[in-house]
């Protein structure tokens, strides 16, 4: 009997790390998978309806911002037009209009789009109002914000006009506070 005990023991054991190998195989697998995802297998709705999808700007670099029309920053469409203009060989700049920070962007798509063009000249591409925290974090987001996902760095996103400078590879490079101005030398030494 305890021989037989015995056996089964040995036998719970051997199956037990079989499974502790498959578990890690899988996480590693899903690693593998993660470590090779890129802004370029995104796509989102854009402002107007259409759709934004980022292969379409493969080999520039992309600065990505969560935008608000009634915030203290909101000034810095400005100089994110200017910067999407004054580089435009080199980056797509894309807004991402939220209202996750003291209702500051609390319009609809069509409100948010022609406050943009009346009051700063906006031309670079804006995508849907989206939630950029929280539970209702849009997938891109998501990506942005989490090391496991982009393979750099995890990213609070503390207040509106948080960007986000992605390589011609799809690949996250860094990202900035809001306070960081889009013509600062952190964001364009990668420009020049």
């Amino acid at each position: 009997m305890m021989k037989k005990l015995f056996i089964l023991f040995l036998a719970g054991g051997a199956l037990l790390q079989s499974c502790k190998n498959i578990n890690k195989n899988t996480a590693n697998m899903s690693t593998n998978e993660t470590a090779n995802k890129s802004l370029f297998d995104y796509k989102v709705e854009s402002l107007d309806g259409k759709e934004i999808n980022f292969a379409d700007f493969k080999g520039k670099k992309v600065l990505i911002v969560n935008t608000a029309s009634e915030c203290g920053f909101t000034p810095q469409y400005a100089d994110l037009e200017k910067l999407s203009k004054d580089y435009a060989d080199k980056l797509v700049v894309v807004g991402f209009p939220a209202n996750n920070f003291g209702g500051q962007e609390p319009g609809t798509n069509e409100e948010i789009g022609a406050f943009c063009e009346k009051n700063f000249g906006v031309t670079f591409p804006m995508a849907a109002k989206v939630s950029v925290k929280g539970d209702d974090i849009a997938p891109i987001f998501k990506y942005l914000t989490e090391k496991d996902l982009n393979g750099v760095k995890n990213t609070a996103i503390l207040w509106n006009f948080t960007k986000f400078l992605v390589d011609e590879n799809g690949k996250l490079i860094d990202s900035y506070i809001s306070t960081t101005k889009p013509d600062s030398d952190a964001i364009t030494k990668y420009l020049k």
